[in-house]
């Protein structure tokens, strides 16, 4: 997965990620939304609306409680946490 940071603020922060579709930008857009100190959490793949652009692009708002850089390694923690817990969940019960 390659990231490329598009904008980087105190309260602001989007960034490109390369090859990823609205599966994984859901679970992540919802994984952040639970981040205490997030006011949003968006992205954008609409190419047309977008100049072009194809891969999608996150963009996190924060109040000043979390740096948006803090809320998206929290939140990544989280969604890795629940794959972990879905999969041993699937695995038991196979």
């Amino acid at each position: 997965m390659e990231l490329r940071v598009i904008e980087n603020l105190e309260n602001e922060l989007s960034i490109e990620i390369q090859g990823e579709d609205h599966t994984f930008m859901n679970v992540l857009k919802g994984a952040l939304l639970e981040v205490e100190g997030v006011t949003a959490a968006t992205y954008d793949m609409n190419p047309e609306q977008s100049g072009g652009q194809t891969d999608p692009v996150v963009t996190i708002k924060t109040d000043d409680t979390i740096a948006p850089l803090d809320a998206l390694e929290e939140a990544t923690g989280g969604v890795k946490e629940k794959t972990t817990a879905f999969r041993d969940a699937f695995e038991s019960a196979a």
